[in-house]
């Protein structure tokens, strides 16, 4: 019988060639196989791993080293500390993306925003955590995808959060007519032609690229968004590390006000914000 602590050295070993985390993802795959937590495992690092369990953590390292992320093969990705059923359908939920979330709820509360909307929610995790954060907003959140829809919904129940609305269609077509005191996206924008695309080609092209500059998802949704705005209302997007100029432009270009850019935890400007009102007061 294998050795739980050999197996993961072995495993590290062979990721590390294709992640930039591979013990982690050798221990995370490990626990989805042996149907235990990481912490359990590291209390058992000298015992042996059984044969069947064995053989289903090879399986899951072979399937890795294939370029299927970690998330992908246990179903679940962490986000904002909620736990989110992923799959291929939808695009594996980003630490950066928490930063969003962060300028959300701090718009949420300063500006006292009651209506939320999501463009492109994929599994639902910017939805779900304003959701879980700010009971008392109405969010709605929007998906081209229906098999994306599905999920989001799901996570919703799973998690018991009863205060979205979910709707199926290409950005605004999605609400017609309706109005939101926010609006959150994070939508594809990394270029067609980016060599990036090819270590994410298990994840779903339409959530990752729009088109050949990246920055077409934002040329179509800024331009309609003052109609779908509330009086006070705000926007703001996730974009690229070198799109925050370009991002801040066309919401300027669109007679949006106190257009500000924001760093994430890389100190790279990765969120842009905007009011519709010139007096609105910007965060700092």
């Amino acid at each position: 019988m294998t050795r739980l602590i050999d197996l993961l050295q072995r495993a590290a070993a062979d990721l590390g060639s294709i992640s930039g985390s591979p013990r982690l993802d050798a221990e995370v795959l490990l626990a989805h196989a042996s149907r235990c937590t990481r912490s359990e495992l590291s209390m058992r690092r000298d015992a042996g791993v059984s044969e069947s369990d064995e053989r289903a953590f090879r399986a899951l390292i072979a399937s890795r080293l294939a370029g299927t992320p970690v998330a992908y093969l246990t179903g679940v990705r962490e986000f904002w500390s909620l736990p989110l059923q992923v799959s291929p359908a939808v695009m594996v939920p980003r630490p950066e993306t928490e930063i969003l979330v962060e300028h959300a709820l701090r718009l949420i509360d300063s500006h006292k925003l009651g209506s939320v909307l999501d463009l492109g929610t994929g599994s639902g995790a910017v939805a779900l955590a304003i959701a879980r954060e700010r009971s008392a907003v109405r969010v709605t959140a929007t998906d081209l995808s229906e098999k994306a829809v599905d999920i989001a919904r799901g996570n919703a129940q799973y998690l018991g959060l009863g205060n979205i609305r979910w709707r199926l269609g290409s950005w605004f077509a999605a609400v017609p007519r309706e109005r939101f005191d926010l609006i959150v996206s994070n939508p594809p924008y990394v270029a067609a032609a980016d060599p990036h695309l090819a270590v994410l080609q298990a994840e779903p092209m339409m959530a990752l690229t729009p088109g050949p500059t990246g920055l077409e998802a934002y040329q179509a949704i800024i331009p309609a968004a003052r109609q779908h705005l509330s009086s006070n209302g705000w926007i703001a997007f996730e974009h690229g590390a070198s799109q925050a100029a370009e991002v801040a432009n066309l919401l300027e270009q669109n007679s949006f006000f106190n257009v500000t850019s924001h760093p994430d935890y890389s100190a790279n400007l990765r969120v842009t914000l905007g009011s519709i009102h010139s007096n609105a007061q910007r965060l700092p």
